[in-house]
């Protein structure tokens, strides 16, 4: 079984910081790209940015200069700095990973969630 727990939520006023972290575990067998999203309240889950396993990065344009991701492949994690936070960002980050995993004895791929993380800004 595979799991993503993500950590480092909180409130925080804006133009301030939050460093947002998620960690994969169980049995895995290689992880693929890594990402967060956000849902507001009342709209659609949305991206925030991607790495991949090769660490090239991909931001959406509302994060891009505020937001950092980065990844240590060695033990599975993601993190995303955010800086000069806005009270838009407040959402629930999500962590996602495009996992190799055993389920079953049987070596597959499978797209994985974390439980989420509120972020809250205030202005």
């Amino acid at each position: 079984q595979v799991q993503l727990v993500e950590s480092g939520g909180g409130l925080v006023q804006a133009g301030g910081s939050l460093r947002l972290s998620c960690a994969a575990s169980g049995s895995i067998f290689s992880v693929n790209a890594m990402g967060w999203y956000r849902q507001a309240p009342g709209k659609q889950r949305e991206l925030v940015a991607t790495i991949t396993s090769s660490g090239s990065t991909n931001y959406a344009d509302s994060g891009k200069g505020r937001f950092t991701i980065s990844r240590d492949n060695a033990k599975n994690t993601v993190s995303l700095q955010m800086n000069m936070l806005k009270p838009e960002d407040t959402a629930v980050y999500y962590c996602n990973a495009d996992i190799y995993g055993y389920i079953g004895g049987i070596l597959r791929r499978s797209d994985y969630w974390g439980q989420g993380t509120q972020v809250t800004v205030s202005s």
